[in-house]
């Protein structure tokens, strides 16, 4: 099967929108710059869509790559037979290609290896065929050697028997296809586990169809095994995977159809059952992983396109108690000022010298709204901030910290701060949360923030692949202000790549501030696909071209100047003009394809317009401090903090974040959070149940 015709099967999109995606990946071309302006190429795919279609022609790849391996393998055997060949490359499934293999793979010496060695290769085929005869009779004249007796001889040709129906390609695939409908997962407690593992009490004799398993279920349970205090099996009932097979071998009702039959228990006790199980458990798995990794995926987007203030003076403070809080000053472009500790908290409880501290630094540092970091120590700290009364109104935001201790203590951090301690980065990073979420999450693994559930046991790579993806496409969503920008978000630039960042950084450093995206083709080592990939999603504001600090691509510039000519007007009065733009009509302009042109116009609407929304201040309830403050009935503010498959988490101003379980999510029946709940929303929550001993707080949203 070619590589087109494999993705096409598995994902419904048109021939022509494949090959020329295709094309376009191979050139070198990024997902974000051929969903936003190749669209006439695509047929219009967004990124999602172009990302399917690059991961389908890897693993078509890949699965080419295993037939070519598997096929050298027998042939050198000398077992390749042209029916075999034909067979393995028509073959796309990768199980069902190893069942192919299966028979031929080289492998430590079995039971049945063993037996032929012993020359028993000859009974175990007569005793297979089933055309009569009694076992014994027939192993008489294998008893010679190191067979002893009949009896021996009738136990080799079993264990080969066994072998040939666990080979047998069309049995594994009725077996497999058994196991993916009727196999139930199965955990029991490892004994002596009870206390260490109470955690996972909900799992210490559980028993649920794989096939219907949640996948958050499935990712908790196989924790709990990996962490030693569950045993998993997943099979179906036994009895009818051995009537299965026997219905399938044992021909029938002699002696040698009851060897048979004993044979098909053995195979699928010792081999086929934990092969199969391996294979669903796997399947299940990568399931899981999809789903785990589709949510953290979300989340993620939501927390990078989190609304920033912009560029703001900003008083940071990373909340402690014994030692301190962190108080950093942040300039507009989120230098570091000035950084002081106060301690207004127990056990030194220097109210008033801080508050002193505080108002100085907001008067003498222009500051315009304060960041508090979310943890140990939050609340308490915007308490006391809000106490202070300052010569000017301020808004005060709860930032969470999640990944900030991750940044103060990497390399990234050491290089941007090396004469300062982490508990100063730390600040640093939570006041720039503030002004640019995105802009400062780039420089953190997107693991490490806080928004996904069960990320160490889902694939790793897979995982990896995801959150790049989704780190990629929301830095190009928004664009990058060429002249502020770090080198690390500049590296997540359609086409740029950490060497062309920091070669960027190092011309604005020898050369002041870049004045248009032509002037890019001067930095060191930036070629013209580097240019043509990354020039449409970066920005220089205040520069010579007004379209230089739009979406609009360079290549579309001839173009929107022949639009300012047709209606005789200059390029800057006609951008932001919609009167004007109403007037221009797509058939004036042959030359470029419908998407292009209403690409174009959307963007000289509104030129350069962050997507984000503005951030909100949310206040919480000042009485609520504790676990021990709440009564079920309260209706409560809150923040959402984790959107899961089973619900959201929500911030209501103590430290343990309360669950809205998905049935309370709203007055319909939900399947997906997602669709009805988003990171960083303000919800109104009503207490349902207070758990103090573990900790547990279960919500419900309030609508309408």
């Amino acid at each position: 099967m070619q590589q087109q015709e494999y993705i096409q099967a598995n994902c419904g999109l048109i021939a022509k929108s494949i090959s020329n995606t295709l094309n376009l990946l191979n050139e070198g071309a990024t997902i974000p710059f051929i969903s936003r302006y190749r669209k006439e190429m695509t047929g219009g795919l967004d990124e999602v869509e172009v990302a399917q279609i690059r991961d389908l022609a890897k693993k078509h790849d890949e699965l080419i790559a295993r037939q070519k391996t598997i096929l050298s393998s027998i042939d050198e055997q000398g077992k390749l037979t042209t029916e075999l060949k034909e067979k393995i490359e028509a073959c796309f499934d990768s199980n069902s290609l190893e069942d192919l293999y299966l028979p031929y793979k080289q492998k430590r010496q079995t039971k049945g290896d063993k037996a032929k060695k012993l020359g028993l290769e000859p009974l175990a085929k007569m005793i297979m065929s089933q055309r009569g005869g009694d076992p014994e009779y027939l192993a008489e004249k294998f008893v010679k050697g190191e067979v002893e007796d009949e009896e021996m001889a009738i136990a080799g040709a079993k264990d080969i028997i066994a072998e040939w129906i666990n080979e047998n390609a069309v049995a594994r695939s009725r077996m497999r296809q058994l196991f993916q409908r009727k196999a139930i997962i199965k955990s029991k407690m490892v004994k002596g586990k009870e206390t260490e593992g109470e955690k996972y009490r909900d799992y210490f004799d559980f028993n649920e169809q794989l096939n219907r398993c949640a996948s958050h279920r499935f990712l908790a349970l196989i924790r709990a095994e990996r962490e030693g205090f569950i045993s998993l099996k997943a099979q179906p009932v036994q009895d009818e995977a051995l009537e299965q097979l026997e219905r399938f071998f044992v021909k029938g009702n002699d002696s040698c159809s009851n060897v048979v039959a004993e044979a098909c228990k053995e195979s699928y006790k010792r081999l086929m059952c934990p092969s199969i199980e391996n294979e669903v458990l796997s399947e299940a798995k990568e399931k899981a992983d999809k789903e785990a990794i589709k949510v953290f995926s979300t989340n993620l987007r939501q927390l990078l396109l989190a609304p920033p203030v912009g560029s703001k003076r900003v008083l940071a403070i990373d909340p402690g108690f014994r030692t301190g809080c962190k108080v950093v000053c942040l300039d507009e472009s989120g230098n570091l000022l000035v950084n002081a500790t106060i301690y207004p908290h127990p056990p030194q409880n220097e109210s008033g010298p801080a508050q002193a501290k505080i108002a100085q630094l907001v008067q003498a540092y222009k500051v315009e709204v304060i960041a508090i970091g979310d943890g140990t120590a939050g609340r308490e700290t915007e308490s006391f901030i809000k106490r202070i009364r300052f010569d000017r109104d301020l808004d005060v935001y709860s930032v969470r910290e999640d990944g900030a201790s991750i940044y103060s203590a990497s390399p990234i951090a050491r290089k941007e701060f090396p004469d300062y301690d982490v508990t100063v980065r730390g600040s640093v990073s939570i006041g720039r949360r503030l002004m640019d979420p995105l802009a400062e999450l780039v420089k953190i693994d997107p693991k490490s923030v806080g928004v996904g559930q069960y990320q160490h046991e889902v694939n790793q790579p897979l995982l990896k692949d995801a959150l790049d993806d989704v780190v990629v496409s929301c830095v190009n969503a928004v664009g990058v202000d060429l002249n502020t920008a770090s080198p690390y978000l500049l590296s997540y630039v359609s086409g740029l790549g950490p060497t062309l960042a920091e070669n960027i950084v190092a011309y604005r450093t020898e050369n002041g501030s870049i004045k248009s995206r032509d002037e890019l083709k001067k930095v060191k080592r930036l070629g013209d696909k580097a240019y043509e990939q990354a020039a449409g999603f970066l920005r220089v504001r205040n520069g010579e071209n007004p379209l230089d600090n739009s979406a609009v691509h360079p290549e579309s510039y001839k173009v929107i100047q022949a639009m300012a000519k047709k209606l005789k007007v200059d390029l800057k009065e006609m951008i932001g003009n919609e009167t004007l733009l109403k007037e221009i009509k797509k058939t004036e302009f042959p030359e470029i394809d419908s998407y292009t042109f209403d690409d174009i116009i959307k963007e000289l609407k509104k030129p350069g317009r962050d997507p984000r929304k503005q951030a909100k201040v949310l206040e919480f309830d000042s009485s609520i401090r504790t676990i021990d403050d709440l009564r079920t009935g309260m209706i409560l503010p809150g923040i959402v903090t984790n959107v899961t498959a089973f619900g959201a988490f929500v911030n209501i101003g103590i430290k343990e974040n309360g669950l809205i379980h998905k049935s309370q999510l709203a007055d319909v029946y939900v399947e997906d959070p997602a669709q009805f709940i988003s990171l960083h929303e303000h919800v109104e929550v009503r207490v349902l149940e207070v758990d103090t001993a573990r900790k547990r707080v279960g919500l419900k949203r309030i609508t309408g």
